[in-house]
């Protein structure tokens, strides 16, 4: 299937459908505007999370202005007073994206661990989950690494990528974040399996 680009004519509207979109510390961060973009001029409507690491590649303030939302970045920001762990948003939301979603992250869902904002709300998700892994490729390949993707592709989460390609550590591998265009065209085919309101 040929990725749609999600800002043509082609796209289907995405009104009415809520996204979180969790940004994790990969210089792969930057690439994730472009998905925040291109689901909000579908007319969708995205909430931004980051971890601090995150922050330090992409400032909240991009994703803001995309999103037209407050960015969450810590567990002691809390807008809702009655849901200080962010719980209610993934409760609101159709899908929540994780990209890049870096080996660390991979970890600690993999193994339960909620120790920021971003594995909380993954841990705690009542929605359908999509990874974007991004790493060096020799992370990648690690059989730590392996056995943690295993373990979610058990738990029901979906993943898009990585690909070949060239990778921040100057070499070509396996472990590039799928393009902003192929996450879009995941999260589409993702969407028909949800419940519609």
């Amino acid at each position: 299937m040929t990725p749609t680009d999600p800002t043509s004519d082609a796209s289907p509207t995405l009104e009415g459908r809520e996204f979180v979109v969790a940004v994790c510390g990969g210089i792969a961060a930057y690439k994730v505007a472009n998905v925040v973009s291109g689901l909000v001029q579908r007319d969708a409507g995205v909430t931004v999370a980051m971890t601090e690491s995150a922050t330090r590649f992409v400032g909240p303030l991009t994703f803001r202005a995309l999103s037209g939302r407050d960015v969450l970045t810590t567990l002691w920001q809390s807008p809702d007073a009655t849901d200080p762990q962010h719980i209610g948003l993934t409760r609101r939301a159709d899908l929540l994206v994780i990209a890049p979603a870096t080996a660390s992250m991979i970890g600690k869902i993999a193994n339960g661990v909620c120790d920021d904002l971003v594995s909380c709300m993954v841990i705690a998700a009542s929605c359908p989950v999509l990874l974007a892994p991004a790493m060096n490729d020799q992370m990648w390949d690690h059989p730590a690494v392996r056995n943690n993707v295993a373990r979610l592709k058990e738990f029901g989460y979906h993943l898009v990528g990585p690909v070949e390609g060239w990778l921040a550590c100057r070499s070509s591998g396996r472990g590039r974040m799928a393009e902003p265009v192929d996450i879009i065209a995941a999260i589409d085919q993702t969407l028909p399996k949800l419940k519609r309101s």
